[in-house]
């Protein structure tokens, strides 16, 4: 069970960073309700951006012309609600986690107008502080001086078995469901594609604390970090 702890008027920024499936988002949410902080999950910010680029079947045009983008991005909205995500009003929270999504996101999410548009929406939704995020930039590019930084790595094997239980958790099945070496291999190159990029790739802040979550539960991991901002907290208090 999860019991939020007081830790008085101080408040931090607690950035988790990550590749794909390592656990980010649901550590962060545990954490952030632990905490009684709000969560914000970056990489469904990135993930609307593409679900929207694929809605208008806009994906050829932008990767053709990838300034072309920006005209979409001028009236974007992207807010959460217990859990849910809503794209310009519009409750899209199964939809970006569809497969089709996880193909693109990656490109989308290298665009430099893309990247600049959510890092300012992030940076004034974490202004007052008392934040969880995750994604894979948060530490280095977008808080590089959050309080606490945190860096969450797993086996792309387990990555992949990960990503194929929480689809067949949302009800896909038969043709609906991937195969579990294609997810894998997904996994391997979303990472090399992620690490490479020109503009803010994945790599760890040199002050983030970096968690193998390979064997961990998700309790475990969530303790954790806990734990990581609770001492935090009150040395610092």
């Amino acid at each position: 069970m999860l019991v939020k702890h007081t830790t008085g008027n101080r408040r931090i920024i607690i950035a988790i960073d990550g590749p794909a499936a390592s656990g980010k988002s649901t550590t962060a949410r545990k954490v952030a309700e632990m905490l009684g902080y709000t969560y914000i999950d970056t990489g469904a910010m990135f993930r609307s951006v593409t679900l929207k680029v694929l809605e208008l079947g806009m994906i050829d045009t932008v990767r053709s012309l990838p300034d072309s983008i920006e005209a979409l991005l001028q009236d974007l909205s992207i807010t959460f609600c217990d859990d849910r995500v809503f794209l310009d009003g519009r409750d899209v929270t199964s939809a970006i986690r569809e497969n089709r999504v996880s193909r693109e996101v990656s490109f989308i999410s290298s665009l430099g107008p893309v990247r600049q548009r959510l890092r300012l929406m992030q940076q004034e939704m974490g202004r007052l502080k008392g934040v969880v995020m995750d994604g894979r930039d948060i530490g280095t590019v977008v808080f590089p001086d959050a309080e606490l930084k945190i860096f969450l790595i797993a086996d792309a094997r387990e990555r992949a078995a990960r990503r194929y239980a929480e689809l067949v958790a949302k009800g896909a099945s038969g043709s609906d469901l991937p195969d579990p070496g294609m997810l894998e291999r997904e996994i391997v190159e979303r990472d090399r594609a992620d690490a490479q990029r020109a503009l803010a790739p994945l790599k760890k802040h040199p002050d983030a604390i970096e968690i193998d979550t390979s064997e961990l539960s998700i309790d475990e991991q969530v303790k954790m970090v806990r734990d990581l901002a609770l001492a935090l907290l009150q040395r610092e208090g």
